[in-house]
């Protein structure tokens, strides 16, 4: 393969010493790093949420402005390191990454963290609270990569109000003129561009970890999410082939690839970070679990019913590409069980058929609403958060992460779900979904 010359003149001789770790970690910092590109031309340092974070109780306050702090130092530090072993590649891939990660996010992953961490005994004032926000900015590199990765497989060509990785360095290939087929070329690069948002998030997390103890509690939990997040992921894709979900599967995979991902392990990861009691860890992580699932079914009730206004992505995308919801699996089992050929026949055409119509759409989103599978699922989604409050409740938590652990479910629940929970006592629907 042939090289750049500034390629090759960017090379260091020999290797480059190690960078000394941020100073919340114990270390120096360096000298001066290349900035991060801005989101716009007329952006400025000024515009950048660099310093929000280093205020006093600054996390409490606005954990998602003292994580974009730390994200904003590393991946400056990051971009410096790339560019010591190729412009191109920083330009590319780097800089695709940085981009993403800078577009914004609602940041809750490391929210609960941040407060799966304060509800297990943790302090803004702890030696430790600077070392578990690197931990906290750890999971938006792992939601980075999940995206990229995610985009390329369903080929959605936005993310975040911009062209997704691989239709961005797609273009970038042909108004460069390259060699070769664009669109592959930009699905490869955006392989890469995941897989280093993979890397720097067990960089990130590795260099976190505010002491061997703590290490020792996190690193299972560490582990078995990225996995799940995979496996979740695997599940999804192997769905859309097999066709025919049942509700009991579609329930597995929204477990995996949300349940568990976004809300039960960054509260895991911090419980575990803070050493809490098992009692805290183990209500903690019911609260999540139920949360986490009931997120992921409010989303497959927005992939098909949803304001693209509103939510920022297409309506029926999860249909036309086949997608193993719990939604479409709750509809085709009323239609079997009723007998009603005609819905069960126009569910299975719809399902996976690229080429489906706004009007089909339509009549996909009135035959779901009259077998009651709609309504069926926002019961569904009401019963988890019941569970998830009451799990939350049982965790006998005080004074700020009690609140703001309600806060965050509540937001994470949305008040449709509200709305469906049971009287008198919530199902326990934590029961159907398996533990580790």
């Amino acid at each position: 393969m042939r090289h750049q010359a500034t390629d090759l003149a960017l090379a260091p001789a020999s290797p480059a010493p190690a960078r000394p770790a941020p100073a919340a970690l114990g270390g120096e910092q360096p000298g001066r790093a290349a900035p991060l590109p801005p989101r716009h031309p007329d952006e400025t340092r000024a515009d950048r949420p660099a310093d929000r974070g280093s205020l006093p109780h600054g996390p409490d306050r606005d954990v998602a402005a003292a994580v974009d702090a730390v994200l904003t130092e590393y991946l400056t530090l990051r971009r410096a390191d790339a560019r010591l072993i190729s412009d191109r590649f920083t330009a590319d891939v780097a800089d695709c990454l940085i981009d993403l990660v800078r577009r914004g996010g609602k940041r809750l992953r490391p929210a609960f963290l941040w407060w799966g961490w304060r509800a297990g005994g943790g302090t803004p004032e702890h030696a430790d609270a600077e070392a578990v926000l690197h931990a906290a900015a750890a999971l938006e590199l792992i939601q980075a990569c999940a995206l990229v990765h995610d985009d390329l497989m369903d080929d959605s060509p936005l993310r975040r109000g911009a062209p997704a990785a691989h239709v961005a360095l797609a273009r970038r290939h042909r108004a460069r003129g390259l060699r070769g087929d664009a669109e592959a070329f930009g699905a490869s690069a955006a392989l890469l561009t995941g897989d280093l948002a993979l890397v720097w998030a067990e960089d990130l997390w590795d260099a976190a970890s505010p002491s061997e103890e703590a290490r020792r509690r996190a690193r299972p939990v560490w582990r078995a999410m990225r996995t799940e997040m995979v496996a979740g992921q695997y599940l999804d894709l192997h769905g859309q082939a097999a066709g025919a979900p049942s509700p009991s599967s579609s329930l597995r995979v929204a477990h995996l690839k949300s349940g568990l991902y976004t809300v039960e392990r960054p509260l895991h990861l911090g419980a575990a970070l803070a050493g809490a009691d098992a009692h805290t860890t183990s209500a903690l992580r019911r609260a999540g679990r139920c949360a986490g699932v009931a997120f992921q079914l409010r989303d497959d009730i927005l992939g098909v019913f949803g304001d693209p206004a509103r939510t920022g992505k297409p309506a029926g995308d999860d249909v036309r590409q086949g997608k193993p919801t719990h939604l479409m699996a709750v509809g085709l089992r009323l239609a079997r069980v009723r007998g009603r050929r005609a819905a069960r026949e126009l569910l299975e055409h719809a399902l996976g058929n690229p080429a489906l119509t706004e009007g089909e759409l339509d009549r996909v989103r009135a035959v779901l609403t009259e077998l009651g599978a709609r309504d069926a699922v926002e019961r569904r989604i009401g019963g988890l958060a019941g569970d998830a409050l009451a799990a939350l409740e049982e965790a006998e938590l005080d004074g700020v992460p009690a609140r703001k652990l309600s806060a965050l479910l509540y937001a994470v629940l949305g008040e449709p779900a509200l709305a469906h929970r049971p009287r008198g006592g919530a199902p326990r629907d934590a029961a159907a979904l398996s533990t580790r």
